[in-house]
């Protein structure tokens, strides 16, 4: 029978080093001219419709959900190898639980503060879910690559500061409460087409983008099917590989043009129920949740 570590995507030596850091990389998702193309693809994307009346903001579109109303989200999502290396950590049953467009533009001050993702998603402190960062534009220290934190993913979900800082790219501005020396920071340098993978209790972060470049990643973010929502409130998922056989989550058809009148009246109705998740009991406002 099958195993985790003898999944096609990843050999048993790297399933063991995710396990031990939290993390893994850099992975071969794309070809070169493959994240060229979606780069070109994204930023056609980004002048068509940066005034084209949606009814929110072009970038909060981008920055929540945006597999849900964008297809080469969705599409980009389902990229055979990054699956194949997901499939090495979760297993063979896999669905997507968020995907968004982490952007940086170049020469600005945004910066996401040390933090882990699974802080406020109501999911717990769970071993099944796993970030997959595709770059689609180099990722490095200058451009602000993302730091991880080696091992910190066996802490438990450790208190956090919400700042609501402007230049936090962060829904709540949240900072993990605890001090992160320089040099226990490692750095996640990627190539177009390169991706990482962490784990939802990782510490990480990143500074600024000083280059003359937009640093882009595709930022995907898969569960196993036996997870589930402890807050009470409806979550959503979109099939990826595998099957569901627990239906704990409700499931999102993938959209078939950009902004279509169906995909974004379900949009809407997902973006309210994960502001009741995301920014339960936070004591300011969010850009992209409200």
């Amino acid at each position: 029978m099958e195993t985790a570590t003898q999944h096609r995507g990843l050999d048993r030596e790297a399933v063991e080093s995710y396990w031990k850091d939290g993390y893994l990389f850099p992975l071969s998702g794309l070809s070169e001219k493959e994240a060229r193309a979606a780069r070109m693809e994204l930023e056609a994307l980004e002048r068509e419709w940066l005034d084209n009346g949606l009814p929110l903001p072009l970038n909060t579109y981008k920055r929540v959900n945006a597999h849900v109303v964008i297809p080469m989200v969705a599409r980009l999502s389902r990229t055979p190898a990054i699956l194949d290396a997901v499939e090495g950590i979760l297993g063979p049953d896999i669905l997507i639980y968020a995907a968004e467009l982490f952007i940086k533009e170049a020469r600005t001050k945004q910066i996401v503060t040390m933090h882990q993702d699974l802080t406020y998603w109501g999911l717990g402190a769970i071993d099944g879910m796993v970030t997959a960062w595709l770059a689609l534009s180099p990722a490095s220290p200058e451009s602000g690559c993302m730091d991880f934190v080696k091992g910190s993913h066996k802490n438990p979900i450790l208190p956090h500061e919400d700042t609501f800082d402007a230049n936090n790219l962060l829904s709540r501005g949240q900072e993990v409460k605890v001090d992160v020396a320089p040099e226990d920071r490692v750095p996640i340098v990627l190539q177009p087409g390169e991706f990482s993978l962490h784990h939802g209790l990782t510490i990480h972060g990143s500074g600024p983008n000083v280059s003359d470049d937009r640093r882009i990643g595709v930022v995907v973010r898969y569960i196993r099917p036996d997870m589930k929502q402890e807050t009470g409130m409806r979550d959503f998922v979109m099939a990826a590989r595998g099957e569901d056989r627990f239906r704990n989550f409700e499931h999102l058809p993938a959209p078939e043009s950009n902004f279509s009148v169906e995909s974004l009246a379900i949009y809407d109705e997902i973006r309210a129920e994960q502001t009741k998740i995301l920014m339960r009991d936070a004591k300011g406002s969010s850009s992209v949740y409200g």
